[in-house]
């Protein structure tokens, strides 16, 4: 009976196991044995070449072990195993199946060692494997690394997946993939010319980059036409850098206009220096962090709901804190700007301090909601959702701002009281509320813009100081209480800024554009948009 049972599970196991499998599979692990006996680096990558010409997608566990530095053979047998290391033992996996075979000393492997060309080479040849995945994100992105590791060996493989593509974005990259094959190829000249004109198409900085490499090493019309392609993606990645330094001055626009709206507000109806206003920004930002933490303890599925939650919140807080500044400290000190200056300035450092003993002097983590993480490429400009995210919310800000202010009963006592303090006084204005609710809605909204700067910035109790420099210039270039004027200014500031960067450098570039706020004060001392009205121009 028991030679039976034998017998059964021989047959058993042929039926599974078809001959043709069979023999791949020892193919395949007489091929993956061979690592262990390569004498340098060429030996590996000629291996992993076989490997990657036997077309099985099984040998790819193997070779990203490889590439990881994971494959190690025993030194007593010399058998090769994907090893996964735990202090001074080792597991041990077999490479083709993926099945764990036991444990061992570490001391009793040696690794197989590569380097960056080898690794290059075996993203190469994974990608080859990859080229028939049913998945077309998968193809892509075998596309792409080949496209990146240029090899003629590549060129069959392309050949047949470019002939059975149907999706237009992975044939375009494998058709570039196979360009840049071509060129560290033999082929004729005239197919290197063609795939020279097809990559000066794509006009990317690693298609720059491939061109450059075989421009150095070219002669005759080869050179001459790579040079030309390399002129031409020059011009276009120049246009997409003035594209993205405008994105980012945009961006920084975004966050001058939130961090100096409210303060466009306080300024110009009241008068006051407010140099506690950066604090508002702080206690927004840490009211977001305040709100996170909560949700991550108590309700962690509400994170992506965190931001709409903080915005009330921060508004209410800030706007709270800036009542009580007014009620208790500035409304004593109408008309004596250098003293609100000083005054404001040592709540800015008692609020400081505040935070600092609360919540310690580290920077505070606040995350990113789902929708706000990653970024979307468009040809070489770089849009990162939560940047795009905040230039959406500061022009909604403004846009409520100025309904508020031009079609509400608040705005019309706030721009009258602006225009001519006295006059709206003696027509039954409450100016002492009027000032209580500007400064407290100044606040407020500079708590909301500390919600998006938690985004982008550090939470720290210096926070605010990065930005009320930044946002009186702003208010002073665009027009003191003008909102027309902040939204200009900010975004004005924001660009030149950014454009100035990359020549003068981040410090200097401010310095350049302060210069220039003041030389154009010197023409225009209200500003880009000047107030209107009796009081104004006394």
């Amino acid at each position: 009976m028991t030679f039976l049972r034998a017998l059964a599970t021989m047959l058993l196991m042929l039926v599974a196991v078809p001959p043709a499998q069979a023999a791949d599979d020892a193919a395949i692990r007489e091929a993956i044995a061979k690592f262990a006996t390569a004498r340098n680096f060429a030996d590996t990558e000629a291996i992993v070449r076989e490997l990657g010409a036997s077309g099985d997608p099984r040998v790819e566990p193997a070779l990203a072990a490889l590439a990881d530095g994971n494959l190690n053979f025993r030194k007593s047998d010399r058998q090769v195993f994907v090893t996964k290391e735990s202090g001074q033992a080792a597991t041990l996996f077999d490479p083709l199946t993926g099945e764990t075979v036991g444990e061992a000393p570490k001391r009793d492997f040696t690794k197989i060692k590569v380097n960056n060309s080898l690794r290059r080479t075996i993203r190469a040849v994974v990608s080859g494997l990859t080229l028939a995945a049913p998945d077309s994100t998968v193809r892509l992105s075998a596309a792409i690394n080949m496209f990146r590791a240029p090899d003629p060996a590549n060129l069959e493989a392309l050949d047949v997946a470019i002939a059975r593509e149907t999706e237009a974005r992975v044939a375009a990259a494998l058709e570039a993939a196979r360009a840049s094959s071509v060129l560290v190829s033999d082929q004729p000249d005239d197919r290197k010319l063609a795939a020279i004109a097809l990559l000066g198409q794509r006009g990317d900085r690693e298609t720059l980059s491939l061109l450059t490499a075989f421009s150095a090493r070219a002669e005759g019309e080869l050179k001459a036409a790579a040079e030309q392609a390399i002129d031409s993606i020059n011009a276009s990645l120049a246009l997409w850098s003035a594209g993205q330094n405008v994105w980012y001055g945009l961006s920084l626009g975004s966050v001058l206009l939130l961090a100096a709206i409210g303060l466009a507000i306080t300024f110009g109806v009241m008068g006051v220096i407010n140099m506690a206003h950066g604090e508002m920004v702080m206690l927004g930002a840490y009211t977001t962090f305040l709100v996170q933490e909560l949700i991550r303890v108590h309700q962690p599925a509400l994170f992506d709901w965190s931001l709409a939650i903080a915005l009330p919140l921060a508004f209410i807080v800030a706007g709270s804190v800036g009542l009580l500044i007014e009620r208790g400290i500035i409304r004593f000190l109408y008309g004596r700007p250098l003293e609100t200056l000083l005054a404001t300035w040592g709540v800015s450092l008692i609020l400081q301090q505040t935070v600092r003993t609360i919540f310690g002097p580290t920077n505070r983590e606040v995350g990113n909601p789902s929708w706000m993480s990653g970024a979307v490429q468009l040809g070489e400009l770089t849009v990162t959702w939560n940047r795009l995210w905040i230039v959406v919310f500061a022009l909604a800000v403004f846009a409520v701002l100025l309904y508020a202010i031009n079609r509400t009963s608040i705005g019309l006592r706030m721009r009258a009281v602006t225009q001519n303090r006295r006059m709206a006084s003696a027509m039954g204005i409450r100016t002492p509320w009027v000032d209580a609710m500007t400064f407290a809605l100044g606040s407020g909204i500079a708590g909301i813009a500390g919600v998006a700067l938690s985004q982008i910035d550090n939470v720290s109790p210096n926070l605010g100081q990065g930005y009320i420099i930044d946002s009186f210039m702003v208010v002073v270039f665009g027009g003191v209480g003008n909102l027309w004027g902040t939204l200009v200014g900010a975004f004005t500031l924001g660009i030149v800024n950014k454009f100035l960067e990359p020549y003068a450098g981040a410090v200097l570039g401010k310095i350049v554009v302060l210069v220039i706020i003041i030389l154009f004060i010197q023409k225009r001392p209200r500003g880009l948009f000047a107030l209107k009205g009796r009081a104004v121009e006394a």
